[in-house]
């Protein structure tokens, strides 16, 4: 038998291919499940321009044979098989790709896409095998040929009598290392499970015998027997008519594919036949994976290349504020890199997730509008991703969001969108009013939103962390600028504080000059009724930010200017104009005391809460 030897570059694609293209060994049955589909569909192309070939789809099917013993995998298409000349040609020269030339040569539709453009998807037998058998016979020949490699010394071919048209590769697998076991491939279940993660969807029948268990005749005890079973399901869900599908169908196949224990609360089946032809599944989960909030998550879709699975989660298909979406995307057009193990950041690429990007936002617009209680559980789970989506890259996607996003209310005590809150303003209003806090309860007691509520001013209630950040990055909505009840000038009539300010102008010069810079400003408030004091704020930093930047671990130092406001028409004002006049030492206490409980209220740390319940204590005994 005359050795033949690889082109040098081949040699040296084959040595890379081994041991740096692929990342998983297993890859190596997809590759070849795709090779034997591309002959299938070469013999189905050429049926149809050649009327003396009956293509009839039942006589043709790929199947995988175990020998435990020989340690060895067989994969048999009845697909159009090789001459000795194609052997040379596709096998001796690496890259050289038998499917892309043909493609090149008949510029067949689309409809025919081949999978193995590449022409190196066979080598990948070497990451597992340390001599490969081809026993193949073209429809174009009465003779077959051998052609068998131990690798990069070189190949053989021969003839060799092969009565059916098609081809068979015989895996001779290495022997098992402390750090792989390649007998593994000749266990049933796991060839089984590649079959069903990576090949599900070819379109020709994948058999296996399958090993099951049977009572023999005449007698209790059971044996083992083998039958051939198709192990693949052949026809995508995704392929298939909608109308022909329940909802049933979708969730078994959300399932099936562990997208998740959860009962999914939306589904959508895309078929675009655009530009960029795809099919799509797309499923909104109901409930919130246990790590989708933690640097470990993943997130991506299942995307398959006619049928083939080519990566379990692709990012690039999906913007991180809509993450939490699972399912998959099959199209024809996507250009491969040479493993087919990621994509090339190509047109196709963008196009398809864009679109995707576009029918996700318009699914949950029309959740929103229609199925409000879906909506609101699917928000309760991921409404936080779609604001931090609103706030990310400086906001370059708030447009996009914010139409998505809910708060509760101080009118509903129940989620409201920002288009709601606009269309129910009052006429003279000039702002959307919010309010920040740890919780509704929390919101609901703050001495700010006296008056605004009293006036029947709807509040929107921020309860995350995110929430302020967001906003400050919309900025408004509508032609309606955001404004917290803790900013210094929240739009109405304060004549009367402006003229207590005046009158009082010395006090409050004394107060704020007791407190130093711990605030910024003293001064007679607009918006408190029956509290007797608060704190607002006079820049672009709220006292709830300061709180969770300063939580952070490069946070810390960051203050909000802060401004004591007091309740002019509270009996402690008169109290504090009296004590002012008469005791000096007395009016600091006070000044002190009020600032204190300020900060109480917001929920921040008191400086010296020893000094303060001293204070206090000295109070009641008077």
């Amino acid at each position: 038998m005359t050795k033949k030897q690889f082109q040098t570059e081949s040699k040296r694609i084959l040595e890379l291919m081994v041991h740096s293209i692929y990342t998983h060994k297993d890859i190596f049955l997809r590759e070849l499940i795709s090779n034997a589909s591309d002959a299938i569909d070469k013999m189905y192309y050429r049926a149809l321009s050649d009327e003396s070939i009956e293509f009839n789809k039942d006589d043709y099917f790929i199947k995988i044979e175990l020998d435990k013993e020989a340690r060895t995998i067989t994969i048999r298409d009845t697909g159009i098989g090789m001459t000795e000349e194609e052997l040379e040609t596709n096998l001796g020269i690496i890259a050289k790709s038998g499917s892309l030339a043909m493609k090149q040569a008949t510029k067949m539709e689309e409809d025919h896409s081949l999978i193995g453009q590449f022409g190196v998807g066979f080598y990948s037998a070497f990451m597992v095998a340390d001599r490969v058998t081809v026993r193949t016979r073209s429809i174009d020949s009465e003779q077959g040929y051998v052609w068998e490699s131990e690798g990069t010394d070189g190949y053989s071919i021969e003839p060799t009598d092969k009565a059916g048209i098609g081809t068979e590769i015989t895996l001779h697998l290495k022997a098992d290392t402390e750090d792989d076991m390649y007998s593994s491939f000749l266990e049933e279940y796991e060839i089984r499970s590649l079959i069903k993660k990576h090949s599900d969807f070819i379109r020709y029948p994948i058999k296996l015998d399958v090993t099951k268990h049977r009572q023999k005749e005449d007698s209790e005890e059971y044996e083992d027997y083998q039958e051939e079973e198709t192990v693949n399901s052949m026809v995508p869900i995704w392929r298939k008519r909608k109308s022909e599908l329940t909802d049933e169908d979708y969730k078994a196949f959300y399932h099936e594919k562990r997208y998740g224990f959860d009962e999914p609360l939306k589904h959508l089946h895309l078929n675009v036949d655009g530009t960029i032809r795809y099919q799509s599944i797309l499923y909104i989960p109901s409930t919130v994976p246990f790590d989708y909030y933690t640097k470990e998550f993943e997130k991506g879709l299942e995307l398959y290349s006619n049928g083939v699975l080519i990566m379990e989660k692709s990012p690039d298909l999906l913007p991180d504020y809509f993450g939490f979406v699972k399912g998959m995307v099959d199209s024809e057009d996507l250009s491969l890199n040479i493993s087919r193990e990621m994509l090339q950041q190509d047109r196709q690429l963008r196009v398809i997730a864009k679109n995707v990007k576009s029918k996700i936002k318009g699914m949950l617009e029309k959740m929103l509008q229609n199925e409000r209680e879906d909506y609101e559980k699917f928000y309760e789970s991921f409404g936080r991703q779609l604001k931090f989506g609103v706030y990310d890259q400086f906001g370059a996607a708030k447009d996009e969001l914010k139409d998505l996003i809910l708060f509760h209310s101080s009118h509903e005590k129940k989620l409201v969108s920002l288009k709601e809150y606009v269309e129910r303003m009052k006429e003279d209003q000039k702002y959307i009013y919010y309010a920040t806090g740890e919780s509704i309860h929390r919101i609901d007691l703050l001495p700010q939103a006296e008056r605004l509520k009293e006036e029947g001013y709807e509040i929107l209630y921020f309860t995350e962390e995110i929430d302020e950040f967001a906003i400050k990055m919309l900025q408004s909505y509508d032609d309606k600028e955001f404004k917290s009840i803790a900013s210094g000038d929240l739009g109405l009539d304060d004549a009367e504080a402006k003229s207590l300010n005046d009158d009082n102008q010395d006090l409050f010069a004394f107060m704020k000059e007791e407190l130093g810079d711990r605030v910024k400003e003293v001064r007679a408030s607009t918006r408190l009724k029956s509290h007797p004091v608060c704190l607002t704020v006079a820049g672009d930093v709220s006292i709830e930010m300061e709180k969770i930047l300063n939580a952070m671990p490069n946070g810390g130092g960051m203050k909000a200017e802060k401004v004591l406001e007091v309740n002019a028409d509270h009996a402690i004002f008169q109290t504090l104009q009296r004590v002012y006049k008469e005791d000096e030492a007395k009016a600091k206490q006070y000044t002190d005391l009020l600032y204190q409980q300020a900060l109480l209220i917001e929920g921040l740390p008191i400086e010296d809460p020893v000094a303060y319940s001293n204070a206090v204590c000295a109070l009641m005994a008077e």
